[in-house]
């Protein structure tokens, strides 16, 4: 994968050099100097043109046109909008995706801007969100929202097991999830999603692990990573939770089978509206802790595509949706959670005990390392991880041929 990213980005500075020398190109918002245009994804996009307008209400001297685009797609039609420079003016990037697109030159560096622009400042945001704004020695976008994950927990069945607060340590969570696991065949403890690529190391960050970027192996060989993966994988060799694919979550959850998980905000609402007759016998935590509480944090990130000749405007634009007021705002019209800390103090997120243990765990979650080659270490620990629970493989061997790999993709 990483190979044929490689090879696309050459392929996008041989098109670049043919449009150069044919004289260029203008960028996707047209030829009308007052209209930006934004891209926005999922359902996101669908819901920004309506707070746009009233952006344009604020500043009629400029005009916003919002396109929506399905997360599945948004990738590719990325990678050819910087290959014809006929992108947006204005993009929202997940958060993972920043180091490609800005070691492709294909956003903005801001820095210059943030005097003018002091809601920009990385410490108007949680730590975790301001690492995805750089990129080496740029800054290259501007937490819009942000997610993290928390623990979900049937209160009821706890209790049932001794447990009437939810656990908080490693050895808690553990104890109570043999304990729940024990009810009967059919049981599990706790649900761990395989296909989660940030799982993994949130248990190495709960353990003390950090990213070391100047290490070729990025500091996956160190004892707090290892022994890490060791605790991840002991939950499935020990029955605690299940390799089987195809139990829906909600549902188990709902049955009891599966009374603890890991998810984001977006699961309340799902809860709520999906299994009401559970209100009152669930709740959310913050991660179990063994040496530090942490979690990941995700989101979005607005940025400004290198072929916008509307730097200013969109500037303007994005200053608007980072403003504390708009993001409550725009939190209560999408449900996605406010990456300005300060937007935190609004009674409207204070008030939900819910929505404060979000709060609480974003001051301790931490975003994965902005290198290019992200997807292959984060996808080839869940192919050595697979190995050794479904597979039965050594879990120290695994490790070995993971981090060779991890290794090889860092050379390329």
């Amino acid at each position: 994968m990483m190979m044929r990213k490689r090879t696309f980005l050459l392929f996008l500075v041989c098109i670049l050099s043919v449009s150069a020398l044919l004289g260029g190109c203008s960028n996707g918002s047209g030829d009308d100097e007052n209209t930006i245009q934004v891209w926005a994804m999922g359902e996101e996009g669908k819901k920004l043109d309506e707070i746009a307008k009233k952006f344009e209400e604020e500043n009629p001297d400029i005009k916003v046109k919002v396109q929506a685009i399905p997360w599945e797609n948004a990738h590719d039609k990325l990678l050819t909008a910087v290959a014809s420079q006929k992108g947006p003016d204005v993009v929202q990037l997940g958060t993972t995706w920043m180091s490609e697109f800005a070691d492709a030159g294909a956003l903005v560096d801001l820095t210059e801007h943030m005097d003018d622009y002091p809601e920009f400042k990385p410490e108007n945001y949680f730590d975790g969100a301001a690492q995805t704004m750089k990129y080496e020695d740029q800054i290259v976008g501007v937490p819009w929202y942000v997610e993290t994950r928390v623990l979900y927990y049937r209160s009821d069945l706890l209790k049932e097991v001794g447990y009437n607060e939810p656990p908080a340590t490693w050895d808690e969570l553990k104890d109570a999830s043999k304990k729940l696991a024990d009810r009967g065949d059919k049981y599990y403890g706790l649900d761990i999603d395989r296909n989660d690529q940030i799982m993994p190391f949130i248990f190495a960050w709960q353990n003390g692990f950090e990213f070391d970027l100047d290490k070729q192996n990025l500091n996956l060989d160190s004892p707090e990573f290892n022994e890490a993966i060791q605790y991840y994988t002991s939950y499935f060799e020990e029955g605690i939770s299940t390799t089987a694919e195809g139990m829906d979550i909600v549902q188990s959850f709902k049955d009891g089978v599966k009374p603890m998980f890991f998810s984001g905000p977006w699961m309340v609402n799902i809860l709520n509206d999906q299994a009401p007759d559970l209100e009152g016998k669930w709740s959310i935590t913050t991660m179990p802790k063994k040496e530090q509480v942490a979690s990941s944090i995700g989101g979005s990130n607005f940025s400004i595509f290198s072929s916008s000749d509307k730097v200013e405007k969109s500037l303007k634009f994005i200053s608007y949706m980072n403003d504390v007021d708009t993001q409550i705002e725009w939190f209560k019209m999408s449900n996605t959670l406010p990456s300005r800390v300060e937007a935190w103090e609004d009674e409207t997120l204070k008030k939900d005990e819910k929505l404060a243990v979000f709060g609480e765990q974003l001051e301790t979650a931490k975003a994965s390392p902005q290198i290019q080659n992200w997807e292959v270490v984060g996808q080839e620990l869940l192919n050595a991880i697979e190995k050794v629970t479904v597979g039965d493989a050594d879990v120290e061997k695994e490790l070995d041929k993971y981090r060779q790999k991890v290794e090889e993709s860092m050379e390329e």
